[in-house]
């Protein structure tokens, strides 16, 4: 029973998403979109990513829900040990991460956590949604999907890649090669707000981004070795010097919570000059990658359905702030 509940879930999170924002008629959303939010959440207009400053608390209060056990199959403790062995995606490791605890303007404060952590509450209460559990106990539990203290509020950054005339960067989510999100459609690259090597500069969500535009657009691997230096990297010193540049520029749009699986987004747009984009990426995108499909779309307003809320999120706010963003796209809707 367990697992048909699973694949249910995945065959379908677009609608059970659509379900679980139905249970939240009072919370703010994003433009138009289902994703989750509060008002002081989402600038007036977009702020450069350098403006967003990031606080460290190593020994936070846990949150109110951790590891909910019920609706388990018999001889698993968490959720996360249950996907492993009944369902398990291709990419599904617990590696550190950072549990966002406080939003105060731009300045976002961290304490450690897990992936599992996030899996453990997110995918229990998306679970629980698609049994139909009378009381939906877990999400009860939970409450305010914006409340960052009643659960491990995980921070994926969503990061829309778009060129000033008009093309970005879109990927369809395989279901069988990821734990969230399968099966929609969504911007790139995203992932997950986690420490490499554990140093200070990491807790900048910068440096998580350039690993996922290698890891995502570019197919690299996500292994790297032990004495790593990202500053030293051919690949972040190009990216980060395109930064600096002008030829690329970097924007924090927002924070938002999925409703269905309660995951949170910082919400970022990356614009670049045409050629900086092609120097960087060009014929070596790939159209394959081991999260799904990816393809250049035009940037024209619209957004690609299914969508997953964050990625609708971030299209809906950058066309909002187009012109302040630098971009002038070909076609319109």
């Amino acid at each position: 029973m367990w697992e048909q509940t699973r694949a249910r879930l995945n065959d379908d999170r677009y609608g059970f998403g659509l379900a679980a924002a139905a249970l939240y008629p009072d919370v703010p959303r994003v433009e138009d979109t289902t994703l989750l939010t509060r008002p002081e959440w989402i600038p007036d207009a977009p702020a450069p990513l350098a403006d967003v400053r990031t606080h460290w608390v190593p020994l936070p209060d846990p949150p109110a829900v951790t590891s909910p056990m019920a609706g388990l199959p018999e001889g698993f403790t968490s959720y996360a040990d249950a996907m492993a062995a009944l369902a398990r995606p291709r990419v599904f490791e617990d590696r550190s991460s950072y549990r966002l605890l406080a939003v105060d303007d731009l300045t976002l404060t961290f304490g450690p956590a897990h992936y599992f952590d996030g899996v453990n509450v997110g995918e229990a209460v998306a679970h629980e949604l698609v049994a139909d559990v009378p009381g939906l106990p877990v999400r009860t539990a939970v409450g305010d999907p914006t409340d960052l203290t009643r659960r491990p509020s995980l921070l994926a950054i969503t990061t829309l890649t778009v060129t000033t005339s008009g093309r970005y960067v879109l990927h369809w989510r395989d279901p069988a090669m990821v734990a969230h999100a399968g099966g929609l459609h969504h911007v790139m690259p995203v992932g997950l707000f986690q420490p490499l090597t554990g140093r200070a500069a990491e807790l900048d969500p910068w440096f998580t981004m350039v690993r996922e535009y290698s890891e995502e657009l570019l197919g690299a691997s996500e292994e790297y070795p032990d004495d790593f230096d990202q500053e030293a990297w051919p690949f972040h010193r190009r990216m980060t010097g395109a930064l600096r540049d002008g030829s690329l520029r970097a924007y924090h749009l927002g924070l938002g919570a999925d409703p269905l699986t309660l995951a949170l987004d910082l919400l970022t747009v990356v614009v670049f000059e045409d050629e900086a984009f092609d120097a960087l990426f060009g014929e070596r995108l790939v159209r394959e990658n081991e999260e799904g499909r990816v393809r250049l779309a035009d940037f024209d307003g619209s957004v690609p359905e299914p969508a997953q809320p964050a990625g609708a999120a971030a299209l809906r706010l950058a066309w909002r702030h187009r012109r302040a963003l630098g971009i002038t796209p070909r076609r319109a809707p």
